[in-house]
């Protein structure tokens, strides 16, 4: 029997889902938060928890397949691994926001710890 052991589609294709969560990735890495739904803001940490932690470990080619803003990719070896080096995991934290006037979507805010 298949069961759901992937992540949330959130009614978008794979291509759309990978580019949204490398942009939304990026803008988190260079400001270091970022508003947005709950399930996205669910689905985003695990997307930058691995960037984080392919930081930590060198893998350059792993964290340029998501990052392509050549400013964040640098931050990210030159500024928050290195600030993370020691932290096993949980790198960001999210935030209940509350709900949205336009359409009552949960939203929520992602930072980095």
């Amino acid at each position: 029997m298949i069961r759901n052991l992937g992540a949330r589609k959130l009614s978008k294709t794979g291509s759309h889902r990978r580019a949204m969560f490398s942009n939304m990735a990026t803008s988190l890495l260079q400001h270091e938060k970022v508003e947005t739904t709950l399930m996205k803001a669910k689905e985003l940490r695990r997307v930058v928890e691995r960037v984080i932690a392919d930081a930590k470990n060198g893998r350059h080619v792993e964290v340029r397949r998501v990052i392509k803003d050549k400013v964040v990719y640098h931050k990210v070896f030159d500024v928050l691994a290195p600030r993370y080096k020691e932290r096993p995991g949980g790198f960001t934290r999210i935030l209940k926001l509350g709900m949205r006037r336009g359409d009552a979507t949960e939203t929520a805010l992602v930072k980095l710890v």
